[in-house]
């Protein structure tokens, strides 16, 4: 089974192949994952049929190009898609339709699997607060404890505040795009040690819960062929 991962970024591939990796190895004998990060969010095109425009490079920019791809090479097979996206400022269940509507017209017969991190990719590892703490063993653990799971705060300045403690307000007033390195490590170092059954994100378990499912289903139908 092949999982095809669309993330808007890098720093969030790594975490979703993390925890993707540790949620089906005790389901599947062999699999596959392959994260395909891009650059940012962007915006959905105009004419969603028409190709993408010259040097389009977001999520959103090249999805329905992406997916009539898929689904002419794959559909009817043991591919999933997997498409992982914060919800930032937006709520998280229009996201979810935006994307779920997406797929259903241009890519009806592939099995998809939707992430919506709320706010951002970095309340999933604060999710997992010892995961932090092993990652980050200075990290202040309190500003993680008040930190409101999937609360739409500027998460990844929480995090930022927690990690760097007193050096964090610097960063966060500079902003983008000096934080994407930060953001880059500290999703590298975090995701070592994020276990899926100890997440408290309800984004991220309802996102477990439907890869387990998709997981089960094509898995078992496999089996029987």
């Amino acid at each position: 089974m092949h999982f095809e991962v669309l993330t808007e970024d890098r720093s969030g591939g790594v975490v979703v192949e993390g925890l993707m990796d540790k949620i089906l190895k005790p389901l599947l004998p062999i699999y596959s994952i392959a994260i395909r990060p891009h650059r940012g969010k962007g915006d959905m095109p105009d004419d969603p049929y028409a190709p993408p425009k010259k040097f389009a490079s977001g999520l959103m920019d090249l999805l329905p190009a992406k997916l009539r791809a898929y689904d002419r090479v794959y559909a009817g097979t043991d591919f999933v898609l997997v498409v992982v996206m914060d919800s930032d400022s937006l709520f998280p269940d229009d996201v979810r339709e935006i994307l779920t509507g997406q797929v259903r017209t241009f890519a009806p017969g592939l099995s998809r699997v939707i992430g919506i991190c709320v706010e951002e990719t970095e309340s999933w590892m604060l999710a997992d607060e010892e995961a932090v703490m092993t990652a980050y063993p200075e990290a202040d653990r309190t500003i993680i404890r008040e930190y409101l799971q999937d609360s739409v705060c500027g998460t990844w300045e929480v995090l930022c505040r927690a990690i760097l403690r007193e050096k964090a307000h610097g960063l966060i007033r500079i902003g983008y795009p000096a934080i994407g390195q930060y953001k880059q490590e500290w999703a590298h170092r975090i995701s070592r040690y994020m276990e899926p059954d100890r997440n408290v994100s309800p984004s991220f378990s309802q996102f477990s819960e439907e890869l387990i499912q998709v997981s089960n289903r094509i898995g078992h139908f496999v089996a029987r062929v």
